[in-house]
């Protein structure tokens, strides 16, 4: 992958993409959000690694869609750039390994829902948020079921309707961020988190994603349980669940901590 539009590096188990536009505020033109889209399907199915770290160079996140790429382009070209945007939302949303998004200076529109689509997002507390396709006339409909799932419809109207920025202590208030630190501290604030994900069984961990993107699609009832009852069966029934007993009885760490 270009070095100027997206790095991809590994340290051990720890996969880290970085978006590497900071002349451009790390905006999403097609190039940039085909490589984080590429970048989070090649990591999902890479057994190597245990987490993914997203993050960003220079003074912004990211400041969304890249407006100058979109200009005077015909319906056709819009469609399929919208529909790039809403590919790489979901790759991120379904990548199996925990996904860490560690957010500083701004991150709006599609900057906003990269944390949204993260499993965990901590941001600095110079970071600020904005959903401001309203301010160019946009409905910005393919960010919109991350944001709900992050901070409800209700945080939706007002934050979509007004398109004002928020700051990250708002942002924390409203579910869209899960920590907030001091800028020089968000290092620091990410290794503890790291070390927290590495402590639970992977294909666990995988399997829990999954179940949390599924579960709302299956109406309460019987089919429901049943669900719920197969997917905690078939989980008892795994390798990890038997080396983890094993570990708690033992008194020892589990095998899928060592090297951690």
């Amino acid at each position: 992958m270009p070095e100027n539009t997206l790095r991809l590096s590994l340290s051990g188990a720890i996969a880290r993409v970085t978006l590497c536009r900071p002349e451009a505020r790390n905006a999403l033109d097609a190039t940039l959000t085909g490589h984080v889209t590429h970048a989070f399907q090649k990591l999902s199915v890479a057994d190597a690694v245990r987490v993914v770290i997203l993050d960003a160079e220079g003074e912004a996140f990211s400041a969304g869609a890249d407006l100058q790429t979109a200009r005077d382009q015909s319906v056709e070209d819009n469609r399929r750039d919208a529909m790039e945007i809403a590919v790489m939302l979901d790759a991120v949303e379904r990548c199996a390994k925990p996904v860490l998004a560690l957010v500083h200076g701004a991150a709006f529109g599609a900057g906003a829902a990269l944390a949204a689509c993260a499993d965990i997002a901590l941001a600095a507390e110079s970071a600020s948020f904005a959903l401001t396709g309203v301010h160019l006339g946009l409905d910005p409909a393919p960010i919109l079921p991350y944001l709900d799932t992050a901070i409800g419809l209700r945080a939706c109207r007002r934050y979509l309707l007004t398109g004002e920025r928020f700051d990250a202590r708002e942002a924390w208030r409203l579910g869209l961020v899960h920590g907030v630190t001091a800028t020089a501290q968000l290092t620091e604030a990410a290794d503890r988190m790291i070390s927290r994900l590495l402590d639970g069984a992977p294909k666990a961990q995988a399997a829990i994603k999954e179940s949390i993107r599924v579960l709302p699609d299956i109406p309460f009832g019987p089919d429901r349980m049943r669900w719920c009852a197969e997917r905690l069966a078939s989980s008892r029934a795994g390798d990890e669940a038997k080396e983890g007993a094993a570990a708690f009885f033992e008194k020892r760490r589990p095998r899928w901590t060592e090297g951690t």
